[in-house]
């Protein structure tokens, strides 16, 4: 629950910095790209899985590719990269107004149904568990309540 009205929450989900600030795994370093409007949009990513320990791949960078826009309700995404094929993980944020759109219920998924056999079998999934989600959600709340300016 985030006491701000959908749209706040939503402009900080399309914004390519907002990914970035309410990352909880710290892997995303910065990333390049306009604002997301529609379905189709893309933007660059900067990575480093280092504060993870799991993967030694170094500096990266993903493309992030918008499957999903409703605006100020759902947002969905898949990554490509340099992981090839590309692992067909999707994830996004479904907001429900409440208390005449005062508050908002953010939902945080992840969903690995359309992952990459190859990568479905391999053990890399899920490359994020719930508590890092878990933990999105609070660090989204807290940037949506304190002004959440992008750069």
């Amino acid at each position: 629950m985030i006491a701000a009205a959908s749209d706040r929450v939503f402009a900080v989900l399309c914004d390519p910095d907002g990914h970035v600030a309410i990352d909880s795994s710290g892997m995303l370093q910065s990333a390049e790209g306009p604002v997301v409007t529609a379905e189709g949009d893309r933007f660059v990513v900067h990575m480093d899985r280092e504060s993870l320990g799991d993967y030694d791949m170094g500096e990266y960078d993903v493309t992030v590719i918008i499957t999903r826009f409703e605006p100020c309700a759902e947002i969905a995404w898949t990554i490509d990269g340099t992981i090839k094929p590309p692992i067909g993980h999707t994830y996004g944020y479904r907001l429900i107004p409440l208390d005449g759109g005062d508050r908002t219920e953010v939902v945080s998924y992840y969903d690995w149904s359309d992952a990459h056999p190859r990568w479905r079998d391999s053990g890399v999934l899920p490359v994020l568990d719930a508590s890092a989600l878990k933990a999105t959600l609070g660090i989204l709340d807290r940037a949506v309540r304190r002004g959440y300016v992008r750069g």
